[in-house]
C-alpha cells in the first residue's frame, strides 16, 4: 500500500473510533430518560446537512490521581461547530452526556471558548445545548478556570451577539452562571434542572429533603425564580422554540432585525379594539387580546410567560418588522408593577435596545404594588431598574396608554419626559398623580368625614376628578402625550410612527458605562 493509502486508512480508523463512542446502548440510556443525544439535538437544530463540526478529534487531557484515571476520548464530551438555522449562520455547542457525563474539563472548556470567540468574531448568534455533570473533579482547578473563560466570553459577547442557553439535563454549581449571563434560557420540563447547590447539600446543611425537580426544575425557574424564559414539554419542542425565537433577532448589534415581507392581510381599522377595555375602570381584561388585535397575525411570541404575569413581554411583527412589546396585564395584580415585573421588564428592554429592536409599550398601570414585603425587599431599587432601562434605551420607543396611568408608574412606563418618541392615548385613558379614589380620600378627607352620605359624596367627587383631572385630553393639550387616538386605528398609527422613527439617532454623553441600580 502506498503512503497515501496508509494515511487514508488512518483517517478512516479515526472516524471509526469516533463513531464507536456513540453506541446504541448509550443512546438508549439517554432516550430512556426522555432525552435526545447531543448529535440528535444538533441535527434537529440545524438545517439539514449544514452543520460543520470543529475539534471533533481533540483528546481528553490525561489525568491520573487518587480519584481515578480519566479515560481518553475524542471530543472530550462536547460537540462544537457552526451551520445554518433557517438559512442563517449560527454557532453552537452541545454537551454530550454520553461521554463522561458531559463533564467540563480543560479541553472541553477550550472547545466551548473557541466556538464562543468564533461566533463573536463572525457576528453570529451562539446557542449552548447544556447537559453536563458539572466540573470534572479529577481535573481540579483546571475545570474551574475553564468555566471562568466561558463566563468571560459570555460577558464580552453580551450585547454584541445574541446568546441562548438550552438546558437539556443537569446544570449545577458554577455551571449555572453561563446560562444566567446569556440572553435567553430555555428548559425542558421534567428532564432539565439548574441549581447552585444540589439536594444532597441542602439535606446536609438544612436537613431538608428535596428532589432535583423541586429544587431547580423547569417549572420552578419559569414561575418562581424567573431564570428560565421559556419551557417546553419535550426536547423536540424546546429546540423548535429556539428556532422560532431566532427569527425575531438580528445576527448582531450592528444589523437590524429581519423583516417578513409577506402581506399579512390585516385591516387598517379594527373596531374590536374599541370594546376590549371595559367601561368599568376597575374591571380586568386580558391585554394579550389587545396585542393580538394590533400585531401581524400569529406573530406574538411571549417570553417569561409564567413569571411576573402582571407584566407581559415578548416579540411580535408589525407590518413585517420585529418589535418588542411591554404591556401591563390588568387581569393579574390589576397590572401593578412590583419587584419581579420591574426586573423582568428591565431585562427585556435592555435586550431589545442592544439588538436594535423597537419598543412598543401598552400601558394600563394603577401604580406600584404597595405593601411591607415589597418595600422591604427593595421595590424602590428594583423599580428604578425599569426606569433606567427605558431611559437608557435609544431604539424607537412608542407608548399607548389604554386606561390607567398613575403616579410614578406613569413616569416609568416610557413617558414622554424619559424619552418616549411617540406617546398616544385612547379616550379611555386616565392620567394623573394618583387614582380617583385615593385622590378624593386625600383631598376631601374632612368633607367626607362630615358628610351625612359620604358614599354618595365620594361617588360625585370621583366622577368630577375623572372629568376634570384624570383624562387624556388635559395631557394632550399640555403636550405630555402626542395625540388621543381612536383605538380602532392603533395599528395604522403605530406603523406610521415606527416608519417615521427608522432613522432615529441619539447622541449619548461619553462615559465608560452607567451605574444601573442593581
Amino acid at each position: 500500500m502506498d503512503t497515501n493509502g496508509k494515511l487514508f486508512r488512518k483517517f478512516i480508523e479515526r472516524e471509526d473510533r469516533l463513531n464507536q463512542q456513540y453506541t446504541a446502548e448509550l443512546a438508549k440510556k439517554q432516550h430512556n430518560k426522555g432525552k435526545l443525544t447531543a448529535r440528535e439535538r444538533i441535527d434537529l437544530l440545524f438545517d439539514k446537512d449544514t452543520f460543520e463540526e470543529i475539534d471533533a478529534f481533540v483528546t481528553t487531557a490525561s489525568t491520573t490521581s487518587s480519584f481515578g484515571t480519566i479515560k481518553e476520548s475524542y471530543g472530550d464530551g462536547v460537540i462544537v461547530g457552526h451551520g445554518k438555522v433557517s438559512g442563517r449562520l449560527i454557532f453552537a455547542y452541545a454537551q454530550d452526556f454520553i461521554v463522561m457525563g458531559g463533564s467540563l474539563g480543560v479541553v472541553h472548556a477550550q472547545k466551548i471558548s473557541k466556538i464562543q470567540q468564533m461566533a463573536l468574531k463572525m457576528g453570529a448568534p451562539i446557542i449552548g445545548l447544556i447537559d453536563s455533570g458539572g466540573a470534572r473533579i479529577q481535573e481540579g482547578i483546571a475545570s474551574l478556570a475553564g468555566y471562568a473563560s466561558i463566563f468571560n466570553n459570555n460577558i464580552n459577547s453580551s450585547g454584541v451577539i445574541p446568546q441562548i442557553s438550552v438546558i437539556m439535563g443537569p446544570a449545577a454549581g458554577g455551571a449555572v452562571y453561563s446560562p444566567a449571563l446569556t440572553d435567553f434560557v430555555f428548559m425542558t420540563n421534567k428532564t432539565s434542572y439548574m441549581f447552585v447547590t444540589g439536594p444532597s447539600v441542602v439535606k446536609e446543611v438544612l436537613n431538608e429533603d428535596v428532589t432535583n425537580d423541586e429544587l431547580g426544575g423547569a417549572e420552578v425557574h419559569a414561575k418562581k425564580s424567573g431564570v428560565a424564559h421559556m419551557i417546553y414539554e419535550d426536547e423536540e419542542q424546546t429546540i423548535l422554540g429556539v428556532i422560532k425565537l431566532l427569527t425575531y433577532f438580528p445576527s448582531n448589534n450592528v444589523e437590524n432585525p429581519p423583516v417578513m415581507v409577506e402581506p399579512c392581510g390585516m385591516d387598517e381599522v379594527n373596531e374590536k379594539l374599541r370594546d376590549i377595555v371595559p367601561d368599568d375602570p376597575n374591571k380586568p381584561y386580558d391585554v394579550k387580546e389587545v396585542i393580538h388585535q394590533i400585531v401581524d397575525p400569529d406573530s406574538f411570541h411571549e417570553t417569561s410567560q409564567y413569571f411576573a404575569q402582571n407584566l407581559v413581554v415578548g416579540f411580535a411583527r408589525l407590518d413585517g418588522s420585529t418589535i418588542g412589546i411591554i404591556a401591563n396585564q390588568p387581569k393579574v395584580l390589576a397590572g401593578t408593577l412590583d419587584i419581579n415585573s420591574s426586573v423582568k421588564g428591565a431585562r427585556f428592554i435592555r435586550f431589545c435596545d442592544s439588538f436594535n429592536i423597537p419598543l412598543l409599550t401598552l400601558e394600563d398601570v394603577p401604580g406600584f404594588l404597595p405593601g411591607i414585603d415589597q418595600e422591604h425587599m427593595g421595590i424602590i431599587r428594583n423599580g428604578a431598574k425599569m426606569l433606567y432601562a427605558y431611559t437608557e434605551a435609544t431604539v424607537p420607543k412608542i407608548t399607548v396608554i389604554m386606561r390607567k396611568s398613575y403616579g410614578g408608574a406613569y413616569i416609568v412606563m416610557n413617558s414622554k419626559n424619559i424619552g418616549g418618541d411617540f406617546n398616544f392615548a385612547w379616550p379611555t385613558a386616565e392620567i394623573a398623580v394618583m387614582g380617583p379614589d385615593g385622590a378624593v380620600a386625600v383631598l376631601y378627607r374632612r368633607e367626607l368625614a362630615a358628610s351625612e352620605d359620604p358614599d354618595a359624596l365620594k361617588k360625585d367627587l370621583v366622577k368630577t376628578y375623572r372629568d376634570e383631572i384624570a383624562n387624556p385630553y388635559i395631557a394632550d393639550e399640555k403636550g405630555y402625550i402626542d395625540e388621543v387616538i381612536d383605538p380602532a386605528i392603533t395599528r395604522k398609527k403605530l406603523i406610521i410612527a415606527f416608519e417615521a422613527l427608522q432613522n432615529k439617532h441619539v447622541s449619548a454623553p461619553a462615559k465608560k458605562h452607567g451605574n444601573i441600580p442593581l
